[in-house]
C-alpha cells in the first residue's frame, strides 16, 4: 500500500475509517535507549544485554552474557524502569530487530544499542511491534542510520519516522493478535525444525563408531558384527579421467554445494579438456576451512555425471557401496576430522589434499546392507527436514506479504 493512502489493502471486516498518520515520537509516551555508561562485570547480578540479545521477536540470553552489580543496575534505573509492554528496538549494529518486553525471571537491562518505546494509551504494544517489522518501517530505519564504527540511529531521528495507525483500539487489537498467532505458528515450526536438526546431529555421532571403537552406539536391529577396517585405497581410486568434450559448461559441478552451475560460459575446447570427470558416487576434496570443517572436507556426487575444475582431487568407488551412506559418512567431520588433519597441508586460504596419504588412511566400514539402512535413514530424515523448512519458509513469506498489505 502506498504511504499516500490512508487505508491498508487488507482489513478485518467492519473497519473502514482512515488511519491516523503521525510521527513515531507523537505516538509514544516515552522513548529512551539503554545505558551509555561503563560497568564492571560481575559473576552474579542483573544481566546487561545488547542488540544481539534481541532476535525474532524474543529476548534471548545465556550464561555467556554480561552481568553487572546491583548497585550499577539501580543507578541505571534511578529515573526510569522497564515496564511490560515496552517495545524494544535495536538501534546500533544490527538495526531493526524488535521484541515486546515482558517481566523476566531475572533482572535485566540493556546497553545503548537498544531503544525502549513506550506507546501512548491509544497505541497497543503488539500493533507497534508488528508495524516496526514492515518493509516500509525498516527502510525508514535504514535511511536514518548514521555510519561510524558501526551503524546506529539517534533517538531524535527515530522519533521522526512516519507512523500510521487505526484510531479504533479494536482494529489494532485484531491486527496485533493476528500477527501474534502467526508468530507463534512460525515459532512452533522453527522448534520442530530445530529439533529435527538436533536429532540428525546427535545421530551422526551415534550411528558411526567413535574413535577407538569398532561399532557405533546406535544400530539397526539385526546388525551386531564389528565394522571392518579398510584402507581408502581398497575403497576408492584417484580419478584420472579428463573431459573429452562429452560434457559442456552446463555440466560443470559446484563441489561446495553439489549442483550443476547455471549460466556458465563455455570456455575454449583446450580449457574444457582440463576438467576432471566426476561421476555419480565419486567424491571430491573441497579445501575451504570453516568452523564446521577444520581441514576441508569430501563431498559426494549425488546429482549425476559431470565435470569439476582440475584443482579438485576426485576419487571413484571401486567396491560395491551405498550412495546415501557415503554421502553422510565421507562428509562427517566427527568421523573424518582426524583423517583430514593427517592427509592435508595448509595453505594461505585453504587446505590441500595429499592424495597418496589419503589413500593410505584406514576407515571402518559396515556391510553393504547396513550401509543401505543407515543411508536411507539419514536420507529420509533430510527429506523431513526439507519439508519442515519449506513449511517454515512459506509461513515467513505469508507474514512478509501480509505485513505489506495490512498496514498503511
Amino acid at each position: 500500500m502506498s504511504k499516500d493512502s490512508k487505508k491498508p489493502a487488507i482489513r478485518f471486516k467492519g473497519f473502514t475509517d482512515d488511519w491516523e498518520q503521525r510521527k513515531l515520537g507523537e505516538a509514544l509516551a516515552s522513548i529512551k535507549d539503554g545505558t551509555h555508561g561503563t560497568h564492571k562485570d560481575v559473576t552474579n547480578g542483573p544481566l546487561l544485554l545488547s542488540a544481539k540479545n534481541i532476535k525474532d521477536g524474543k529476548v534471548l540470553w545465556d550464561n555467556s552474557d554480561r552481568r553487572i552489580s546491583e548497585t550499577d543496575f539501580n543507578k541505571i534505573h534511578s529515573n526510569y524502569s522497564l515496564e511490560s509492554g515496552d517495545v524494544l528496538l535495536t538501534i546500533v549494529g544490527s538495526i531493526g530487530e524488535t521484541a515486546i518486553y515482558k517481566q523476566q525471571p531475572e533482572e535485566i537491562t540493556f546497553q545503548r544499542s537498544v531503544a525502549f518505546l513506550r506507546p501512548k494509551k491509544e497505541i497497543l504494544s503488539n500493533f507497534l511491534y508488528s508495524e516496526i517489522q514492515t518493509s516500509y518501517f525498516q527502510k525508514e530505519l535504514d535511511l536514518r542510520k548514521s555510519i561510524s564504527a558501526q551503524p546506529g540511529i539517534y533517538l531524535g531521528e527515530l522519533s521522526e519516522i512516519p507512523f500510521s495507525y487505526p484510531q479504533k483500539i479494536s482494529e489494532q487489537q485484531k491486527i496485533g493478535e493476528f500477527f501474534f498467532k502467526l508468530d507463534n505458528l512460525i515459532t512452533l515450526h522453527q522448534r520442530k525444525l530445530d529439533k529435527l536438526k538436533n536429532i540428525k546431529k546427535a545421530l551422526l555421532e551415534k550411528m558411526f563408531p567413535r574413535n577407538g571403537e569398532n561399532i557405533p552406539e546406535v544400530r539397526f536391529k539385526g546388525f551386531s558384527d564389528d565394522w571392518e577396517q579398510r584402507k581408502f585405497s581398497e575403497l576408492y581410486a584417484k580419478v584420472t579421467e579428463k573431459n573429452d568434450l562429452s560434457f559442456g559448461a552446463d555440466k560443470i559441478i559446484s563441489v561446495a554445494n553439489m549442483y550443476f552451475k547455471e549460466d556458465t560460459k563455455e570456455s575454449s575446447d583446450d580449457y574444457m579438456k582440463t576438467y576432471n570427470v566426476m561421476r555419480l558416487g565419486d567424491i571430491a576434496f573441497e579445501g575451504n576451512r570453516n568452523k564446521n570443517y577444520a581441514h576441508g572436507r569430501f563431498v559426494e556426487n549425488t546429482i549425476g555425471d559431470g565435470i569439476v575444475s582440475h584443482v579438485f582431487d576426485v576419487f571413484r568407488p571401486i567396491v560395491d557401496y551405498d550412495l546415501n551412506y557415503w554421502k553422510y559418512y565421507i562428509n562427517n567431520e566427527i568421523v573424518m576430522g582426524r583423517t583430514m588433519a593427517r592427509c592435508t597441508k595448509s595453505s594461505t586460504m585453504m587446505t590441500n589434499l595429499v592424495a597418496n596419504d589419503f589413500l593410505k588412511e584406514a576407515v571402518l566400514v559396515p556391510v553393504l546392507e547396513e550401509q543401505k539402512k543407515i543411508g536411507q535413514y539419514f536420507s529420509n530424515l533430510d527429506n523431513l527436514i526439507t519439508l519442515h523448512q519449506r513449511k517454515l519458509d512459506k509461513l515467513k513469506n505469508i507474514k512478509k506479504a501480509l505485513l505489506e498489505k495490512m498496514f498503511v
